[in-house]
């Protein structure tokens, strides 16, 4: 089992601390505070209501999660070490001599640090090749940039190592080849900060209305386009070089005071926390953390129906789980025809449950039809062979909702077929959270022909597949609902 140790435990720490649990890791914690395994388990868990649900497929087992008390024994034998202490560079020179001392010589060490470059990090260090810049967003369980900034004295082998344990945890390493103040994205974040500050410093908007010109505009576009794509767009037909061409100008203009910053005198202070209290002061920080994942996880899995921006990250990280998890794609991958095949693993998303607090009814359908997809891959119905003009079609579908499952439940559907042979596929799905078993879906399918959009006999494989299952299931006790009517008495 891997292990990172996570050296500082705040708001950072324990979203690193999170995000590597929750992608089966082990986490060792060292942090001082009293409070750190409350403040941890808290984000913890936001953390496991949210972050399974990007999945469409089910993340590893949690690892072990354990605080000590000094950082030299949570970094022994430990693969990756997180440092997320305070901003201050010779507290986090002291804490790389504790962790160097005592960690194996091939770990590698990032930084969170938002402001300091490697090489700054790296001075003075008994292995300056060790330690990098792994620059996270908040929260880090949920965002997938990382800034991974290096300097020459890290060797190749080691950033390739870096980068493929960041794509494992399912986040974007950025590279960052040319160290810089700030590195890259908080540059940007900093320029945006400053000219915030001076229209609330002129009186020209509140901390509301700065806020609302972000999230009602240019930062929906920027989530999922960026900066460059957005402009080129922008440009029409005629691109990124007309648009230069038509606003390029503008930059002459005095139109912002990026150059500069506004005094933080106590007046302004105060005023910028006055207006933040009315704007949000009615929720607690907690709460406003549990809003914030419901709109990134509503979001990002937009973007994955899209397949665009982070979106594809996912969908490009599930993708490799499945194959890691050795994931049944193909009937000959089934050595037991007889026993029912797992075809759903995974959480239920945040953006899946209702008014009741619950997983909405639509979704259990939804569901049953990724079950049903599954199953027809497995036998053969996959993009192949639609693309050659057959697939199945639902004709009648029947689902018995036997217990509520909540956001974030990890939950897995099993398939029988009771009836495969000639045009139509009988399946018979159950759906369970561990052993409770949360609801059955039972389908009747036709096999179609997607010219004529009629009726019509499966291929040989198709075919062969589906009676090697219904006759292998065949001898066994029906289920107990099947063939059910609504409304019949149980």
């Amino acid at each position: 089992m891997a292990v990172a140790a996570i050296i500082g435990g705040g708001v950072i720490g324990g979203g690193w601390a999170a995000r590597f649990l929750l992608n089966g890791w082990d986490v060792r914690i060292s942090d001082p505070d009293p409070e750190a395994e409350r403040k941890i388990g808290e984000v913890l868990d936001n953390a496991r209501r949210s972050l399974p649900g990007l999945s469409d497929v089910a993340l590893p087992a949690e690892g072990r999660l354990s605080f000590h008390e000094g950082i030299a024994e949570a970094v022994s034998g430990a693969d990756w070490i997180q440092e997320s202490v305070p901003e201050r560079l010779e507290n986090k020179h002291k804490v790389f001599q504790i962790i160097q001392a005592h960690c194996d010589p091939k770990a590698i060490i990032g930084s969170s640090t938002s402001g300091f470059k490697p090489s700054q990090l790296q001075e003075g260090a008994q292995n300056a090749g060790q330690i990098v810049v792994a620059h996270p967003f908040n929260p880090v369980y949920l965002l997938p940039l990382i800034e991974l900034v290096t300097t020459g004295a890290n060797d190749g082998d080691m950033i390739v190592r870096a980068k493929g344990i960041i794509t494992g945890l399912g986040m974007h390493p950025l590279h960052v080849k040319k160290e810089i103040d700030a590195h890259i994205a908080d540059r940007f974040l900093e320029a945006v900060w400053r000219e915030a500050l001076w229209l609330v410093r002129d009186g020209i908007a509140t901390t509301q209305e700065i806020d609302d010109a972000i999230r009602y505009g240019f930062g929906i576009r920027w989530a999922q386009m960026g900066l460059f794509e957005t402009y080129r767009v922008a440009g029409g037909e005629a691109g990124m070089k007309h648009f230069i061409e038509q606003f390029g100008p503008c930059l002459k203009w005095p139109w912002t005071k990026l150059m500069d910053v506004p005094e933080l005198t106590d007046d302004l202070v105060t005023k910028i926390a006055d207006q933040s209290d009315a704007q949000s002061g009615a929720h607690s920080i907690r709460a406003l953390e549990r809003i914030r994942d419901n709109n990134l996880v509503g979001m990002m899995r937009a973007l994955k129906a899209q397949d665009w921006g982070a979106g594809a990250l996912m969908n490009a990280h599930d993708n490799a789980m499945m194959v890691a998890d050795g994931v049944v794609r193909r009937a000959d991958q089934v050595t037991d025809a007889s026993a029912p095949i797992e075809t759903v693993a995974r959480a239920v998303p945040l953006d899946w449950t209702d008014y009741n607090g619950h997983m909405n009814e639509a979704r259990y359908l939804q569901a049953f039809g990724d079950a049903t997809d599954r199953f027809m891959e497995i036998v053969g119905c996959d993009a192949d062979y639609i693309a050659t003009g057959g697939s199945f079609f639902t004709a009648e579908t029947h689902i018995r909702h036997i217990d509520e499952v909540l956001a974030g439940a990890r939950i897995s559907i099993v398939t029988r077929v009771l009836m495969g042979k000639g045009k139509k596929m009988h399946l018979w799905h159950e759906m369970y959270e561990g052993e409770r078993m949360l609801a059955t879906g039972e389908h009747i399918l036709i096999h179609v022909d997607l010219a004529t959009r009629r009726p019509s006999t499966p291929s040989d494989e198709i075919a062969a597949n589906l009676a090697r299952f219904a006759d292998a299931q065949g001898d066994q006790p029906r289920p107990e609902g099947a063939g059910r009517y609504v409304g019949a008495p149980r």
